[in-house]
């Protein structure tokens, strides 16, 4: 294998079939990647239907997402880690982005790109365009590096080194960019590019969203006021 996918899912039944179908439909040949599915346990048929197209589905055993994302690395056989969600979809050329880009930077711990809408609509594209400047501007002002679980590879050695993702509620995605960089060059990848779901903002809110975000990064990336992940969704 040269890449294992991660793919942590909770009560994903919706979405879940739609992203693994596009993570079997890629470039690269299937045998050279695996896709390893970790669920938080849901209620619905979502493992049912990621053992149609993942190699491995277990159930997740530490907290969280990043909980959930660690798991998922234990179970990697290959040398580079990929991260995606369950409700994102993945462009055809997106693992072997992933593998040529770590290929032609052997110096590289960790690559990240952008994401744009998987629902379409000019608020979602603004929202978007901005979130993929802001990683731009800190990529290249190495201010920081605004990875997203949801489009970010590692290099396994380097993953493994740092204890990989901290379990908390949010912001565990640009905390351990400020680790892994310590392992070698963060690189951002624009051609590494993911249909993002904005079903969190277009059902609770864009702001509000933020707010929460901000809030429990703010607090160390927990916090009893709010709650961001295992959203029950409509």
């Amino acid at each position: 294998m040269k890449v294992s996918v991660v793919i942590p899912t909770y009560n994903e039944e919706k979405n879940i079939g739609r992203c693994l179908e596009s993570l079997c439909n890629q470039t690269m040949n299937r045998t050279e990647y695996e896709l390893i599915v970790v669920d938080g346990n849901s209620k619905d048929t979502t493992r049912d239907i990621a053992r149609k197209y993942a190699d491995k589905v277990i159930i997740q055993t530490r907290a969280k997402v990043g909980g959930a994302r660690n798991d998922g690395a234990d179970l990697a056989t290959a040398d580079i880690i990929a991260t995606t969600d369950g409700d994102c979809v993945l462009p055809p050329e997106w693992v072997e982005t992933v593998y040529a880009e770590f290929a032609a930077h052997p110096e590289a711990a960790a690559i990240y790109g952008t994401v744009y809408p998987l629902e379409d609509g000019i608020k979602n594209r603004v929202n978007l365009g901005l979130a993929n400047t802001f990683s731009r501007i800190g990529y290249y002002t190495k201010a920081l590096y605004y990875t997203l679980g949801c489009n970010t590879a590692f290099r396994r050695a380097a993953f493994m080194n740092i204890g990989g993702y901290k379990v908390c509620d949010a912001g565990d995605d640009l905390e351990i960019a400020r680790r892994v960089v310590h392992e070698g060059t963060v690189r951002f990848c624009p051609k590494m590019r993911v249909a993002f779901s904005m079903r969190r903002y277009d059902q609770f809110g864009t702001l509000k969203s933020l707010y929460e975000w901000v809030h429990i990064v703010r607090k160390g990336g927990d916090s009893d006021d709010c709650q961001y992940s295992k959203r029950e969704y409509q």
